[in-house]
């Protein structure tokens, strides 16, 4: 496995019914995540999640891609250089 790299995926929620299946992915990558922050956006009905992770680009890609392919959902990660 490659090195460690600091990211942050952000996580837009368009479908509140996938939410659980957010959490799930999130709970099963836990070791790795440092810290989450969700802000529910009620006029606009969407929810807005940041994820902050330290672990292999491999597996943050992994986690991003899963997340992203959710119904409603969009999710995008910005790596650090370290």
């Amino acid at each position: 496995m490659s090195e460690k790299r600091i990211a942050i995926i952000s996580i837009i929620v368009e479908e509140r019914s996938s939410s659980s299946e957010i959490n799930s992915l999130l709970s099963e990558y836990g070791d790795y995540i440092l810290g989450r922050m969700g802000i529910p956006y009620k006029q606009k009905s969407v929810s807005v999640l940041s994820v902050v992770i330290d672990a292999p680009a491999e597996i943050i890609n992994t986690l991003t891609g899963k997340i992203g392919m959710l119904k409603g959902v969009t999710a995008k990660t910005l790596m650090s250089k370290i």
